[in-house]
């Protein structure tokens, strides 16, 4: 099960996975974009079974509905990828009330992953140690953030387009900081992974700043073919199955910046995710 299917790193991720075999469930948030990317996957890989869902994950209440859809679709997940993710051009306030890069990058995941762990943990139940998987796609990013501030942890007071991002790609390493401690007697693994620079359209929402600094590194972009490889790798490969926790670039276990290794902060997030969360009614 991969999220921002339709675009990208992640629609490259499941194409490549659909031509191995397995049955892959996407996510996208774009209705025109899902129902394409639908039709590309199953023209390049027409024996397998391959389906999407549209949902905005930046709304908790829309990834609560595709966990369920997900749930009614399948008893089986054997490698979840929280890939979907984007920055903003100015401060957006979601109609729940959260800011929408924190929410779409780390808060929608979060409801995503914890209402699919029943599935995982009864898929690990059944499978070999290692073998189910959760990956988070974070960033280099992380390391601009000197930690997460508690007092604004969305960043909605302190709102800057690339610190608003690199805050919530923090996040994501933090989060499977705390999915790792939590499932690791379930036999369920939990990495994340920096992709690297990526000529998609990552960069098409943010301020005008962050669009030429990306257009600087064009020269030097992966293909989202290339910048998936990883992402295929962990959730395939058996070595990634032998541990739990890491951080990966290039099929290499790399070390996150030091705010990213505060398991006591890794904990906090995960109480702090689940009061937001609870906020919207969800």
């Amino acid at each position: 099960m991969i999220t921002g299917a339709s675009a990208g790193i992640g629609k490259a991720a499941a194409k490549s996975l659909a031509i191995q075999g397995w049955r892959v469930i996407g996510l996208g948030r774009d209705p025109v974009r899902t129902a394409a990317a639908q039709d590309e996957l199953c023209a390049a890989a027409p024996s397998a079974r391959i389906d999407l869902i549209r949902v905005d994950l930046s709304v908790m209440k829309e990834a609560a509905r595709a966990a369920r859809e997900i749930a009614a679709a399948t008893d089986r997940i054997d490698t979840l990828l929280n890939n979907a993710g984007g920055v903003q051009k100015e401060r957006l306030i979601t109609e729940e009330g959260l800011e929408t890069t924190f929410a779409s990058n780390h808060l929608g995941h979060f409801v995503l992953t914890t209402r699919l762990l029943p599935i995982l943990r009864s898929t690990a139940s059944a499978s070999a140690q290692g073998n189910t998987r959760i990956i988070n796609v974070s960033s280099s990013g992380h390391e601009r953030s000197p930690g997460l501030d508690w007092t604004d942890l969305q960043k909605i007071r302190d709102f800057t387009t690339g610190g608003a991002y690199t805050n919530a790609k923090l996040a994501n390493i933090l989060f499977t900081r705390a999915l790792a401690n939590r499932l690791m007697t379930d036999g369920i693994v939990a990495h994340a992974m920096h992709p690297g620079v990526v000529d998609s359209n990552f960069a098409s929402h943010a301020d005008s700043q962050m669009q030429r600094y990306m257009a600087t590194l064009k020269d030097v972009s992966l293909s989202p073919e290339a910048a998936a490889d990883t992402l295929v790798w962990l959730a395939t490969a058996p070595e990634p199955g032998q541990i739990t926790g890491g951080y990966y670039h290039n099929r290499t276990a790399i070390a996150p910046s030091p705010a990213a290794q505060d398991d006591a902060a890794a904990e906090r997030l995960w109480i702090e995710s689940e009061a937001l969360i609870a906020k919207t009614g969800v």
